[in-house]
């Protein structure tokens, strides 16, 4: 049996907290210089490339110092608080949140009337209305450190950073409760862990491995010729490895209906996707395409306003996986459950991060901080119970997709629980009051590529194969959200005050949409409805046609994540790399395929490291840089 390590140390819980602010301040800096967007893909760039700086050196000082080197355990807890918190600073959360704060009592205006239609339902502490705060904070050419900057922003800071905090904490006790059952009941595999756990083995054996630095090589060349092309057009550009739309050459009708089909080869997809199981990739792409069929035949038919509601029917299937995964699971969660209300149980959670009974308690009571904040904020009751129940059952349905295939994107764009309950309901029957405080909350809702929960069970996965000790790495992982909430704020504000707001696009969104709603309420939308169900049908089918028939080649998982907004540029990548490893499979066997592996990951691995180092760069300079991965 596998000893035991004593658990993440004080020295790694001090260097962690010290890169979760480093990180914070550099995603934030990377957005505003639009290189680099980590948190739009599953295995994040910055967080990668930490682990990597770290572990070699470790392996230097390891030569003269070997009490100072990082051990496996160290190395992996950094790097988990590193993703927690790159998670929380990038796209569509704390990114989006501050702006938010700001948005309408900056932009009001007679014209608008914004003031008028739902000024009343906004609460004073949630929001900053100070105009003079506000001008510097959207205009830039100042600093965040004054008094009075500081006083003003401190309470609403405060409210939303416990908000998020509850919001968190609930997918990690979630994650404590299903983490035995997913993972050594189940034996997930959790695909995108593959790297860090190589780049940490003890055994070192990665970093020797010819074939992982030929694929390193090979994407840090390309990635350095084509950003010195950016910078100096003169020389040439290694083509091929950016998404060329070909939806231009499609110009007579039905097939005109096709508005983007980017084809590129992005070698760090290649190389997350080689990970992937067959069915999974297959059905990517296969679905990808599947919605372009169905758009064409859409057009033809003549349909119009939002056929086929691809968004919708994904989010119908992120909510089947994640029903199908708890079904799967019942007798645990039974047991899990008997273990809740003190009876006799079969399992025991004495090596879990949190009893079964503590988790479930800290779930409550976040629950209900959560209900409370939002129905003093002006929500209903019901709204609230609705939106969050839907909201965590999307994420859950994620994190099972995640762990058990590792798919490279989950963007979910426009797809949340609130666009559901508009679809469902209609703008007039919430009510101002409702679609104000929904408005508000968007922030988080808008996109689910930022979502933290995969990386809290992945981390959890991690410590289980390292060894580490579940309780003492459930602290550190409290720690990191605790601590990478606010180096997330500062990070934004300290950018803002200096540059200027760079993501206010998404208060536009947000309130342009709520003022047009109020002025115009909007029906019912019974289509989008039932495309929910059929995606959660669909998902039901495609997963007992897995259980009942092993040569059945589609995944409700591919189904799911095929409709996003990030799967339009990596859908050739996942292509590519599925024949690829279908010709190894085939002509190679398993032994080939094993002997492959370094170079997919080097691929993966020489991506990050490069985009990293543009976006730092970029930084320095103050100034834009060429982009490896264009989302």
């Amino acid at each position: 049996m596998q000893q035991k390590t004593p658990g993440p140390t004080l020295k790694a819980i001090m260097v962690g907290f010290i890169l979760v602010f480093v990180n914070a301040y550099w995603t934030m800096m990377g957005l505003r210089w639009d290189i680099a967007h980590p948190a739009m893909v599953s295995l994040l760039y910055n967080a990668v490339f930490t682990l990597f700086s770290l572990t070699l050196l470790s392996l230097f000082v390891k030569s003269f110092a070997p009490k100072l080197a990082f051990s496996r355990a160290e190395l992996l807890t950094i790097y988990v608080m590193v993703c927690l918190t790159a998670s929380i600073s990038g796209h569509m959360c704390v990114q989006m949140l501050l702006p938010m704060i700001g948005h309408v009592a900056w932009y009001a205006s007679l014209e608008n009337d914004w003031e008028a239609l739902f000024g009343r339902y906004i609460p004073d502490g949630l929001v900053v209305g100070d105009k003079a705060v506000l001008r510097d904070f959207f205009r830039g050419n100042s600093t965040f450190y004054t008094p009075q900057y500081v006083r003003i922003w401190l309470k609403p800071l405060l409210l939303w950073s416990a908000f998020l905090f509850a919001l968190l904490f609930i997918m990690l006790c979630i994650n404590f409760i299903v983490r035995k059952q997913w993972t050594e009941n189940e034996k997930l595999s959790y695909p995108l862990i593959q790297l860090p756990l190589a780049m940490t083995d003890e055994t070192q054996s990665f970093f020797r491995n010819k074939l992982m630095w030929l694929g390193f090589g090979i994407v840090a060349l390309i990635d350095i010729i084509n950003g010195l092309n950016y910078l100096y057009p003169k020389i040439p550009q290694i083509a091929g490895v950016r998404a060329y739309d070909i939806s231009p050459y499609f110009t007579a009708r039905p097939w005109n209906a096709i508005n983007w089909l980017p084809v590129g080869i992005y070698p760090f997809a290649v190389g997350l996707a080689f990970f992937i199981p067959l069915d999974l990739s297959f059905s990517c792409w296969f679905f990808y395409l599947f919605w372009k069929f169905q758009v064409v035949i859409g057009s033809l038919l003549g349909f119009r306003h939002g056929f086929p509601y691809s968004t919708e029917q994904s989010f119908g299937a992120y909510i089947g996986l994640g029903i199908t995964a708890f079904w799967f699971s019942r007798k645990y969660l039974i047991q899990v459950a008997r273990k809740v209300m003190g009876a006799k149980s079969e399992l025991d959670d004495s090596k879990e991060p949190f009893k079964y009974q503590t988790a479930f308690f800290c779930i409550v009571l976040s629950m209900i901080f959560i209900i409370t904040f939002c129905y003093k904020a002006g929500m209903s009751i019901w709204v609230i119970l609705l939106f969050f129940g839907l909201f965590y059952a999307l994420a859950t349905g994620i994190t099972r997709m995640r762990a058990e295939l590792g798919s490279p994107v989950h963007d979910q764009h426009f797809g949340g629980p609130d666009q559901i309950i508009y679809a469902a309901f209609g703008t007039q029957r919430l009510g101002p009051s409702n679609l104000t405080i929904l408005s508000y909350l968007y922030f988080f809702n808008r996109a689910y590529d930022w979502l933290n929960m995969p990386h809290q069970l992945e981390g959890l996965k991690m410590a289980e194969r390292a060894g580490i000790d579940n309780r003492k790495f459930a602290i550190a992982m409290i720690l990191a959200i605790l601590i990478g909430i606010p180096a997330a704020i500062w990070a934004y504000l300290h950018a803002a005050y200096k540059y200027g707001v760079f993501t206010d696009f998404v208060g536009h969104e947000a309130f342009g949409r709520l003022e047009k709603w109020l002025t115009e309420p909007m029906a019912a939308n019974f289509p989008a409805v039932a495309a929910v169900t059929t995606g959660a049908l669909i998902s039901f089918i495609l997963m007992f046609m897995r259980t009942r028939f092993f040569w059945s080649p589609f995944h409700a998982a591919g189904y799911a994540v095929s409709s996003t907004y990030t799967m339009n540029v990596f859908w050739f990548s996942i292509f590519v790399s599925f024949i690829i490893k279908w010709l190894i499979l085939k002509y190679g066997k398993l032994r080939t395929y094993r002997q492959a592996i370094p170079f997919f990951l080097g691929l993966v691995l020489g991506e990050c490291v490069i985009t990293t180092l543009w976006g730092t760069l970029a930084i320095i300079v103050g100034k834009s840089m060429y982009i490896t991965i264009d989302l």
